[in-house]
């Protein structure tokens, strides 16, 4: 650990914070229908879009309304999706001659994508053609992430508002978070990718000769305009199998901070956006404290155990002092493969660019816990605005039974109903993670995936399980990357995993949003409790550090945890 490696971490964080306002700002006023700087310039686009589609966009959908068009939004793009890879060797854009997708990894890679997963079964630039990479995947990264701000506004909306009846208009939201957000900042960010060296183009390779004297054939595509989207949207899938770490997605120092800073950026300004739509900033800014409160510790117990000699190594008399390299790219070294960890498991991004299968014991630890907190500091974009709300409701109901008051939030009431809903909307990852998890763990198909080596018994083998189920649960997408999981029975489970993780959390949140938003405003009083302090800011961070912890911390035990004590005892996994 060093100073210039500290001084990176507040860097990050100083930026973050430096963007939280402005893009805070812009978004509420977009979603609030007011005119914003493109306005001019896209709303032409925006009414033709409504015009084509049938949409009233002056008609606001209840709960149950809003919900339906979103169920039906992401089931037809998983049509699509799913169609466009059974058969991409028979539509353009195949310069590589690609197979079509067998019916289970289609299956797999379709939900993975509806649901804003990237969880990758296959390697990209061996498998899938430019038509279904861009026509495919990329559009599905746009949709999936505009989907998960449309429901954290309509959430934000239940407390903002007194005796209302509907919470918005899903595909008024939709469209102005992909038309007015995603896709102006997509473009930008692409052309500085491509200035950084990523390739841009629909050529299908590139031949180079070698120092040696021979000659090497190096895949090409559409890289820039997946990776920016890919990033911004906490996709977090691949164009190449190596994801960040290959140099044509991640070439320089300067791409992999500003890819870091994309994948934070329009989550933590969000909470922002809350802040400003109820009319206190201050609710906003304790929701982003909790968030850094955690994801500061994370960084600093991923850091410590990365720059740490394996003891292992150690003990058996091999040099070990310049921390653990293992699995890393060298231009990136240690903090920085170390914050891109914990950022791409913090934000449900899924993207590497170091391979989490290599991080010591503790370093995997914490990618596992961010995952299963459900993903909550800062989170996807929407989906982890809407899952720490979903956290508040618990501290604020916990906060209640020890004073003797009705909980209450930002003026709304919080009742048996709503919190029989919350626990509903806050169970289902576990039951998707661990559930799964044990099911894989006793079936003979975990051996073969595991590769059938001495090791793949011990706890290492079964943190590669349990890591693939919570990334899959919680829709993060990344791997410990020792899993062999293109089978039908991985494709399957982990695909239904997605699917639990996605729309069994989105329904019973859109639920409490629709009995809230019905609920008038009760004016603060002296008895209120304040939510916009530290005292709230530890019960939060309280509540779901024991939540999650109650909840995983036996399959913790089992997996790194065991795995750190069997390393100072010298066996390694």
């Amino acid at each position: 650990m060093t100073i210039l490696g500290w001084l990176q971490v507040a860097l990050f964080v100083a930026v973050i914070a430096l963007l939280v306002r402005p893009l805070g700002g812009y978004m509420t006023r977009l979603f609030s229908g007011e005119r914003v700087l493109l306005t001019p310039v896209l709303r032409p686009l925006e009414n033709a879009l409504y015009w084509l589609g049938g949409v009233k966009a002056k008609e606001e959908q209840s709960w149950k309304g809003y919900a339906l068009a979103m169920l039906a939004f992401n089931a037809a793009g998983f049509v699509l999706l799913y169609a466009i890879l059974r058969l991409q060797h028979v539509l353009p854009l195949n310069p590589q001659g690609f197979a079509p997708m067998s019916d289970h990894l289609a299956f797999n890679t379709a939900v993975s994508f509806v649901t804003n997963t990237n969880w990758q079964s296959y390697g990209g630039e061996t498998t899938l053609s430019h038509f279904s990479q861009m026509a495919g995947l990329t559009v599905q990264n746009f949709v999936s992430a505009g989907t998960g701000i449309a429901l954290a506004v309509a959430f934000i909306r239940a407390f903002a508002r007194s005796r209302a009846d509907a919470l918005g208009n899903f595909w008024v939201d939709l469209t102005r978070a992909n038309l007015y957000v995603l896709l102006p900042i997509s473009i930008v960010f692409a052309l500085f990718l491509v200035w950084q060296g990523i390739p841009q183009t629909l050529d299908a390779s590139a031949t180079a000769a070698t120092l040696e004297g021979g000659e090497q054939t190096l895949a090409l595509g559409p890289v820039a305009s997946q990776i920016a989207i890919k990033m911004l949207g906490t996709n977090g899938g691949g164009f190449f199998n190596a994801n960040a770490a290959h140099p044509f997605e991640n070439p320089t120092a300067l791409s992999n901070f500003l890819q870091m800073v994309s994948i934070f950026a329009i989550g933590a300004a969000l909470t922002n956006v809350l802040g400003r739509m109820v009319g206190d900033e201050r609710q906003g800014w304790a929701i982003l404290g909790a968030m850094g409160a955690l994801f500061l510790v994370g960084v600093g117990v991923t850091y410590w155990a990365e720059a740490q000699a394996n003891h292992a190594l150690v003990t058996a008399g091999l040099d070990a002092a310049g921390g653990n390299m293992e699995g890393k790219e060298v231009r990136f070294g240690i903090l920085s493969s170390a914050l891109f960890a914990v950022v791409t498991t913090a934000a449900s991004c899924g993207a590497v660019n170091a391979m989490h299968d290599s991080l010591m014991p503790l370093g995997g630890f914490i990618t596992l816990f961010n995952m299963q907190l459900g993903e909550v500091i800062v989170g996807g974009v929407g989906a982890g605005l809407y899952g720490i709300l979903l956290y508040i409701i618990l501290a604020i109901f916990v906060a209640g039974l020890m004073v003797g008051r009705t909980p209450e939030y930002l003026g709304k009431k919080i009742e048996a109903r709503d919190m029989k809903l919350t626990m509903l909307g806050l169970l289902v990852v576990p039951f998707a993670i661990l559930g799964f998890t044990a099911l894989a763990s006793a079936m003979p198909e975990w051996r073969g995936a595991l590769g059938g080596g001495p090791n793949d018994a011990g706890p290492h083998g079964f943190s590669e399980i349990l890591y693939a189920y919570s990334s899959a649960g919680a829709n993060n997408g990344s791997a410990f990357a020792g899993l062999t999981a293109n089978t039908p029975f991985w494709n399957v489970t982990l695909g239904l995993a997605m699917l639990i993780g996605r729309f069994a959390m989105i329904v019973p949140m859109l639920a409490v949003a629709g009995s809230l938003a019905a609920k008038p405003k009760t004016p603060a009083s002296s008895g209120t409790f304040p939510t916009h302090g530290p005292l709230f800011i530890g019960l939060l961070v309280g509540v779901i550090l024991i939540m999650g912890g109650l909840t995983f911390f036996p399959a913790l035990t089992l997996g790194p945890i065991a795995e750190h004590f069997a390393m100072l005892r010298g066996e390694l996994y």
